[in-house]
Order: structure tokens, then sequence, then C-alpha cells
């Protein structure tokens, strides 16, 4: 979690310094970053999970690879969801990358779906609170098995 944060300050000040400015204030954009370290905590017990059950570290990197892929690619970080395929917006509109992008987005740069902030930033933190549910007791049992 605090290589995320790390990670997350690095990125800002870089962005900062080809001209990112946050458009909103203090406490949306600190909501903001606790929110991306929300979900990276979650996703840190998916890759956990991965990871354990590969045998080494090449085939857990190349087990991360599809899901990070298809989370990614498949939302609205790159282009906008009206932009794809009509079969690929569903999915992208009802992911946890998707629903993280659109919460931190609002709460960074405001936008045309400042309205719905509080929607995006729920449904963020209900996606990291399932992913965790899930993938928490899963790592952790795969642990003690390996132990």
């Amino acid at each position: 979690l605090i290589r995320n944060l790390l990670v997350v300050m690095l990125m800002l000040v870089v962005g900062y310094m080809v001209g990112f400015r946050i458009q909103t204030n203090f406490v949306m954009a600190v909501g903001a970053i606790l929110l991306l370290l929300a979900f990276a905590f979650s996703l840190a017990w998916v890759f956990a999970y991965v990871g354990l059950g590969a045998s080494n570290a090449e085939s857990a990197q190349a087990a991360s690879f599809p899901i990070v892929a298809v989370l990614v690619f498949a939302s609205p970080a790159f282009v906008p969801v009206a932009s794809m395929p009509e079969w690929l917006q569903g999915f992208a509109n009802h992911q946890p990358v998707g629903a993280t992008v659109n919460a931190v987005r609002a709460l960074m740069i405001g936008g045309p779906f400042g309205t719905e902030t509080t929607k995006y930033v729920v449904t963020s933190l209900a996606w990291s609170i399932l992913i965790v549910a899930i993938f928490a007791p899963l790592a952790v049992n795969k642990y003690r098995k390996t132990a």
C-alpha cells in the first residue's frame, strides 16, 4: 500500500510537470487518492492469489496479464465507452476498473458526469470491498496450504 501511495504521488508530480491540474478541491483530490489506494489494495489480493498458485514469478506475471489487459483496455481509461463496440460497452460500464477510473476522474477534474460522482465513488468502493471479500480469504487459504 505504501509503494502504491508512492507511485500515485510520483504520477501526480509527473502529471503536474506535463500540465495536469486538479480542477476540483483538495478534499476531492485526497478522496481520489484514497479511492485509488483502496482499489490497489483489493487488486493486491487478486494478484497474491494468482501468484501463490503460480510455480514461479514468470508464470505469475503471465497469468496476471490477461486479467489486467481485459480490465484496463475494456474500460474508459483510454477511450470513451460510447466509442467502443456495443457488445463491449456493457462490460466496460460495469467492471471495477471502469468504476474506479470514472470516480477518480470525477474527483480530480469534475467533468460532464460531476453530478454522478457519488455513484461512481460508491460503485468503486463496492467493487474494492467485494474483491477483498472474495480474494483475501482465498489468498490466505492458499498461503496456509503452501506454507
